[in-house]
């Protein structure tokens, strides 16, 4: 898409997908989407309790926690001064869909729920309503799944940034783009079909053989072992046999 420069730009042509470029690249969602995948480190989703502010202390003023609260909905639990900017009020306990138009919501709602039920890293490139006091503005959005404690993924780690002037709130955006990963778990192998388990036998004893007649008949009663306390031998010893004593010997 281009469009032609108005005013103050000397009638230049500009590349508006030089602009997303741009915005794609920007540092605050370059340092959360490192630092997700630092906690990940090839395995499963960090939960909400592994997020240190001090580790993404560059990309506070752009982050965001928000939770699942029905198929592709989510509600903001914690953000950063850039997303009050953007609406001109606080937002923690709205819709992250308060910051899109009505008509982009529903598409923006399955790329949500993606993120959720993928789980998928997702990111989206936006652009800004414009209006009376409201210039051009795109912005990239990203969202990174959190597991709970039984494993399941209803938070996101987030982030939006917008680049441009933002000019009267509220700003809502449309979608120009979306990008979805999705993610997986590496999980342990199976064995195969057929394989031969060897048992473990570290602590098992060795198996006693039957000594017996024919099926259903007692066993011969074995032969006491020798009292090595009073004969003192060093087959007795090797035996290990005690001997019982009273206090009236």
């Amino acid at each position: 898409m281009w469009v032609a420069g108005s005013r103050g730009t000397g009638g230049k042509v500009i590349s508006m997908s030089e602009r997303r470029g741009a915005v794609a690249e920007h540092p605050a969602l370059a340092q959360l989407r490192a630092y997700w995948e630092g906690l990940r480190a090839g395995g499963d989703f960090p939960t909400r309790a592994m997020i240190d502010p001090r580790g993404i202390e560059g990309a506070l003023e752009f982050a965001f926690v928000a939770e699942r609260i029905a198929p592709g909905a989510a509600r903001i639990r914690l953000a950063g001064m850039h997303l009050n900017e953007l609406l001109g009020m606080e937002v923690r306990g709205m819709p992250l869909s308060a910051f899109f138009d009505p008509c982009a919501r529903d598409a923006v709602a399955e790329h949500v729920e993606a993120a959720f039920a993928g789980p998928a890293v997702v990111m989206l490139t936006l652009e800004g309503v414009t209006g009376f006091g409201r210039p051009a503005l795109t912005a990239r959005l990203i969202l990174l799944p959190l597991r709970d404690e039984a494993g399941g993924v209803v938070r996101v780690l987030g982030g939006f940034a917008a680049e441009g002037g933002i000019g009267r709130p509220p700003r809502r955006f449309r979608l120009a783009a979306a990008q979805v990963t999705t993610c997986t778990i590496p999980t342990a192998p199976a064995a195969s079909a057929g394989a031969t388990l060897t048992p473990v036998t570290g602590f098992a004893e060795a198996p006693t053989p039957w000594t017996g007649g024919a099926a259903g008949t007692a066993p011969a009663p074995a032969a006491p072992p020798a009292d090595t306390a009073t004969t003192g031998t060093a087959e007795g010893l090797r035996r290990g046999a005690l001997r019982l004593v009273h206090s009236s010997d």
